[in-house]
């Protein structure tokens, strides 16, 4: 597909040893424009031509149709279910039953299930998907194996007493088992769920606890960075701290070659699939109603247990239908590569490309080793069309100086999706100068919530330097000032005023449906906050900038204040903790962890030891914090609720006086010293910005 850059792009040219000059580009400014032939082959064109050929729809430009998706939501979701033909085996008696949110009822009769709609594209000899891990070249798995073992792993799974509305997690890396454990679950209308093996026990407990799992398949070990990480004790400490756990299904990771399971009675992998092939024809599916829970994401809380998000099959197979077809133009054949481990929605993402029939390619391993560009090695060797890369990676590249386009062959590459924090338009333009110029660079942000971008890419539209091309369709999204009014060309509150098929089903847990409630429509009764700042301008583009909530967000995952005071709070010599964490220019993030100790203890290199020790063993490396700061206090209310919002306004520049009521502070020296800190401190940039200290 031949895409030029627009000829009016302002763009400079890169040259050899200049790639870590900076080069200033404004925001707003044209940066590339589709071609002819790119218009032409779209399937937002296709889609286009289908409503005029089969609803007497015609929309003269983007902004029409996604008007349309919103306003008319029968008509619009009814669509995409004809346009993607959508298997059930029962008709269903409306698009839209109840139009509540919370509470909506979407296709209410029908009966599916997402892992058919994946295996219906089983193409034998032709690859599934793509693999690799450090040091490794990608090796495909071609779709007989992949199918074959969906089918014999689902039908053992049934064998092992797993019925519709059990739960079975996954302790694992980014590997094709993940997948292939993922969809015999969901094949059996069991619900998924997964973290990465870098969990260490607590967290992994913490989310996997609220489930009471049926069963477990983990891992022994994983590599990262050259180094090998025995999970054997951890996996076992998981496994004994799960209530009602019947089963533990064991997969050998690249340790020493022990392959014994990880706890008495386990089962190994390669014994599970120890099974005569189950054909297509003689597989049956469990059908369930659409809106049937398929997986539970784990998004972060500030207080209790991480939030356990439950989605739907039905909500999950039309979102990521048209997330993927319209707005990362995926097509069957394409090899999408985004980096990520399957404790995070990303990799829930990548494995639905399956559902078009695309060829996404997995890494288990450090993004930056053996070098730090090993990704676009990746693409290069598994001809990857579709690239999937945060901002932190393109800073990587732009201070290492490498210039992929120079060292790779990326002729195959249509599409880039930088992900995961805020996006400035040198990082937008930073595409155009080092990969190529005929390159599609798709912003996107969503959320774990929904499962899906709420802004993001339009392959029809131009791009323009910083700005997300426009809100997807579907996605009612809007800025709200503090009373609920709509605002353009202001920052707000995100908010989705009109229901989405991939909205929550519940939170689990028996008051699930009051704790998504008050998570998402407590500030507007009826409408959905985010928790993000947005910004709209006058032609459409999109601007998401940082969270406007407590939530942490840490490379582009988000991570619950609760699970860090949980640890450090528990430690003899911490009285009290808060953690914030900062949005900075040019998509850097900054997260200090301040602590009040008990009298006459002071914070010495011992005990910051311990605290940072003590987060990564039992939560993951991303809970540690980038610097401990010890305080007198750390400010709460008269009623002890942590004041995380108000510091982390203050600690990009607010005046206390403008970011919290002394009057409502237990002790107003927190305030005082959070002052101080942001006022001495070294560590970050200090801009006083309405758009991140609100």
């Amino acid at each position: 597909m031949a895409v030029k850059a627009a000829a009016s792009s302002p763009v400079p040219d890169s040259r050899p040893g200049t790639a870590d000059e900076p080069v200033m580009v404004a925001e707003g400014e044209l940066l590339w424009t589709p071609g002819p032939q790119l218009l032409a082959e779209a399937n937002m064109t296709g889609f286009l031509d289908w409503l005029v050929r089969e609803r007497g729809l015609r929309f003269d430009d983007y902004d029409e149709l996604w008007r349309w998706s919103v306003t008319d939501l029968e008509g619009f979701w009814g669509a995409l279910w004809d346009y993607f033909g959508i298997r059930s085996v029962t008709p269903y008696s409306a698009v839209l039953g109840s139009r509540d949110m919370p509470g909506a009822q979407w296709f209410p009769g029908a009966r599916l299930n997402y892992a058919e709609h994946v295996l219906r594209h089983e193409r034998p000899g032709t690859d599934a998907l793509l693999f690799c891990s450090e040091g490794a070249a990608p090796a495909g798995l071609p779709w007989e194996d992949l199918a074959g073992q969906v089918r014999i792993l689902a039908t053992r799974l049934r064998s092992l007493g797993v019925r519709p509305g059990d739960r079975v997690c996954g302790y694992l890396p980014n590997v094709p088992q993940a997948a292939i454990a993922m969809l015999a679950t969901t094949a059996v209308g069991a619900v998924w769920a997964s973290v990465s093996p870098d969990f260490g026990s607590r967290g992994v407990v913490d989310r996997f606890g609220q489930l009471r799992p049926k069963v477990l398949f983990c891992v022994d070990g994983y590599r990262y960075g050259g180094k090998t990480f025995d999970r054997r004790e951890e996996a076992r400490l998981i496994a004994e701290a799960l209530p009602g756990l019947e089963h533990v299904i064991h997969l050998p990771g690249p340790g020493d070659g022990d392959t014994r399971p990880v706890v008495d009675g386990g089962l190994r992998w390669e014994e599970v699939l120890d099974h005569p092939p189950v054909s297509a024809e003689d597989f049956a599916f469990e059908h369930v109603p659409f809106d049937h829970p398929l997986w539970v994401l784990f998004s972060s809380g500030t207080t209790g247990l991480p939030k356990a998000i439950v989605h739907g099959h039905g909500g999950i197979l039309l979102e990521q239908l048209k997330l993927q077809t319209f707005h990362m133009d995926l097509r069957e054949g394409d090899r999408p590569l985004f980096f990520t481990t399957t404790g995070w929605m990303m990799w829930n993402f990548l494995i639905s490309s399956l559902l078009v029939g695309a060829c996404p390619v997995l890494y288990d391993g450090n993004p930056a080793h053996p070098e730090p560009d090993v990704l676009w090695r990746i693409a290069q060797d598994a001809r990857t069309t579709f690239f999937g890369a945060s901002p932190a990676y393109v800073d990587l590249m732009s201070k290492s100086g490498i210039v992929p386009g120079e060292r790779y062959d990326l002729s195959a590459l249509r599409t880039v999706m930088p992900a995961g924090s805020p996006v400035s338009p040198q990082c937008t333009a930073w595409f155009y100068r080092n990969v190529k110029a005929d390159l599609w660079v798709t912003t996107g942000s969503g959320g774990t919530d929904c499962c899906t971008g709420f802004v993001g890419g339009v392959p029809t539209l131009p791009v323009y330097a910083g700005e997300m091309q426009a809100r997807s369709l579907g996605v009612a999204a809007y800025a709200y000032d503090e009373n609920g009014h709509e605002i353009v060309d202001g920052v707000g509150e995100l908010v989705i005023t009109e229901p989405m098929p991939s909205m929550p089903v519940t939170f689990w847990g028996p008051d699930g449906d009051e704790r998504y409630r008050r998570s998402y429509f407590e500030d507007f009764p009826g409408v959905w906050r985010h928790g993000d700042f947005f910004k709209v301008n006058t032609r459409g583009g999109c601007f998401v900038l940082g969270r406007s909530d407590a939530t942490l967000n840490r490379q582009g995952v988000r991570i619950g204040t609760a699970e860090i005071y949980r640890v450090v709070e528990a430690l003899d010599q911490v009285s009290a903790a808060l953690v914030v964490s900062l949005d900075l220019p040019d998509e850097k993030f900054f997260m200090p962890l301040f602590v009040a100790l008990d009298e006459g203890v002071a914070l010495d290199p011992g005990l910051e030891d311990a605290i940072r020790t003590r987060l990564r063993q039992e939560y993951s490396p991303r809970h540690v914090p980038d610097r401990i700061i010890q305080v007198p206090a750390v400010p709460t209310t008269l009623t002890g609720k942590k004041l995380e919002v108000p510091a982390r306004r203050i600690l990009l520049g607010t005046p206390v006086e403008q970011a919290a009521d002394r009057s409502t502070v237990a002790d107003s020296r927190a305030l005082d010293a959070l002052a101080r800190y942001a006022r001495t401190q070294r560590d970050y940039p200090l801009t006083v910005a309405a758009t991140t200290a609100g």
